[in-house]
């Protein structure tokens, strides 16, 4: 590791100053293929007022040198404006992505979400105090009031990605990732060169990462477990499998008629450095590839999404931990029923995290089973899901009693269990009406998710104080296919169906087709690999 904190200052000062010089360039009709101003049907004013943003944020550092404080003789006014537009254009292209679906979002949007936050970063860097320059110019190590001033240009930045999909071509995604790697390096390097302890505190530089032994004596997540349940119809499980053995797995159904069978295997992940070397179990590792825990990560609040007060939010993964999953939540004495009305209970659930943070995305590898060709679900009567060329991949993060609640996906599923144990059930999907699925509410087709909820049917939960006590007991008036007779008339008792407990380092194969209810016992940290 160099041992110069002033190197990675310089190279992210000229990092933002590129940026700065490109975004402007990138603005003029016309010119530049691929960048905002040639992008067709794009804004042309909000596109203009962006670069006006660009050529003004030149001007305020083109009398400053490499790591020193810009000129304090420049206006304050000055800066005051533009970072009153940078937050209007931010503001005002995001409104406009509710004119779209997110997956129809245009491109030129998008970009101009990420140039924005780009050009925002870039006025944050320039204009930190000069105390804080001084710091992580590596000429001061008096943290002072450093650390909010980082959580809030990392926040900027995963903003653009969770947003917009960091979109660009010169910039965007590859930019980011960039810049925040040389803002973390800034930050590692000073804390090692100095031997500050509140330095490595404050940057959560706990240890070195690829030793074996490195993470032993840190605490890890409680593996508590506030409601037991039991395995009544057992998944059938095998050890780790091969390629070729999987996929003679698929095409060989036990019942041709009913299509593959949903498999546990074990010992497929052993070897991933999230159960080993980089243990995704010790959450002092987890905050140091995420940037002390400033990173920013959706979260949902409540029991579950079709809840009535259930929300979404977005929170850094430090306040994640520290609030919903403590290592010191071991030691509380939980209730045999889990509160369903839980304000107390978020869970980071299906967000493509590790394509976010890469550095967590080196601690796994996709298995060879998501290269197989997996048969259809003979079950489905309407067009298939679209075709995917790389495996999808989702986290699943969150404390005991986080529930994903019974639904159906339309691709095959390996969920990877990492951390935690994590209870599941699985419906045939010939059981389609039993399973009485949703239909459209408030303008969302609910289609894939069912009425029933396992947790409460089964006692482990109180039935919501809001909830819809008649669909809940199978009477089936709700609106979608679960209306049917059949729906109504037989209880979830009374339908067949396949569970397991997931332990760390299984995976459970999902069919296609199959209705699931997941269920946390513990803290858990799963990932989820979707293909067809």
């Amino acid at each position: 590791m160099s041992t110069s904190p002033l190197g990675s200052f310089r190279r992210l000062e000229e990092h933002c100053r590129q940026a700065v010089k490109d975004i402007y360039v990138g603005c003029e009709p016309d010119k530049h293929p691929g960048e905002l101003g040639s992008l067709p049907d794009y804004d042309y004013a909000l596109v203009q007022l962006l670069q006006r943003q660009a050529s003004v944020l030149m001007k305020l550092s083109s009398n400053s040198e490499p790591s020193t404080r810009p000129d304090p003789g420049l206006h304050i006014g000055q800066r005051t404006l533009l970072q009153k537009r940078l937050e209007d254009i931010l503001s005002i292209s995001y409104s406009k992505f509710y004119h779209y679906t997110f997956s129809d979002v245009p491109l030129w949007l998008r970009q101009l979400y990420t140039d924005t936050s780009i050009l925002k970063l870039c006025e944050q860097f320039t204009s930190l105090s000069l105390s804080q320059r001084s710091i992580l110019a590596g000429q001061s190590s008096t943290t002072g009031n450093l650390d909010a001033e980082l959580t809030h240009m990392v926040k900027t930045l995963d903003l653009a990605i969770i947003i917009a999909g960091a979109a660009g071509g010169k910039r965007g995604r590859a930019w980011i990732d960039k810049a925040l790697e040389m803002l973390e390096q800034c930050c590692a390097e000073l804390a090692v060169r100095e031997g500050n302890e509140e330095l490595r505190k404050t940057f959560n530089l706990e240890q070195e990462f690829g030793s074996t032994s490195a993470w032993d004596d840190l605490p890890s997540f409680s593996t508590f477990e506030p409601v037991p349940i039991p395995v009544t119809e057992p998944i059938r499980r095998t050890s780790c499998l091969t390629h070729d053995a999987f996929q003679s797995y698929l095409d060989r159904p036990g019942h041709r008629a009913t299509g593959a069978q949903p498999l546990v295997i074990a010992g497929l992940v052993d070897d991933w450095p999230a159960r080993t070397t980089r243990p995704w179990c010790k959450p002092s590792y987890l905050l140091s590839r995420t940037f002390g825990g400033r990173r920013l990560v959706p979260v949902e609040i409540g029991r579950s999404y079709v809840d009535e007060g259930w929300g979404q939010q977005l929170i850094t993964f430090r306040e994640f931990i520290s609030s919903f999953c403590d290592p010191a939540s071991s030691s509380y004495s939980a209730p045999t029923r889990q509160p369903t009305q839980r304000k107390d209970l978020a869970y980071l659930a299906q967000h493509p995290l590790l394509a976010q943070i890469p550095s967590l995305r080196a601690d796994i590898s996709i298995p060879d089973l998501c290269y197989t060709s997996p048969p259809p679900n003979p079950f489905h009567r309407g067009p298939p899901a679209e075709e995917v060329d790389e495996p999808k991949l989702n986290a699943w993060f969150g404390p005991a009693g986080t529930i994903t609640p019974l639904h159906t996906d339309p691709y095959h599923n390996l969920l990877v269990q990492v951390v935690g144990r994590k209870y599941v059930r699985l419906y045939g999907p010939w059981e389609g009406k039993r399973m009485r699925p949703r239909g459209v509410e408030e303008g969302i087709d609910m289609s894939n998710t069912s009425h029933w909820d396992v947790g409460v049917e089964e006692g482990w939960d109180e039935r919501p104080l809001d909830g819809d006590a008649e669909a809940q007991m199978g009477d089936g008036e709700g609106s979608g296919s679960g209306s049917g007779e059949e729906g109504r008339t037989t209880p979830l008792r009374d339908i067949p169906y396949v569970d397991c407990i997931l332990e760390p380092g299984d995976t459970l194969y999902i069919p296609v087709g199959w209705w699931h209810y997941v269920r946390s016992l513990s803290v858990s940290f799963s990932v989820s690999f979707w293909w067809n």
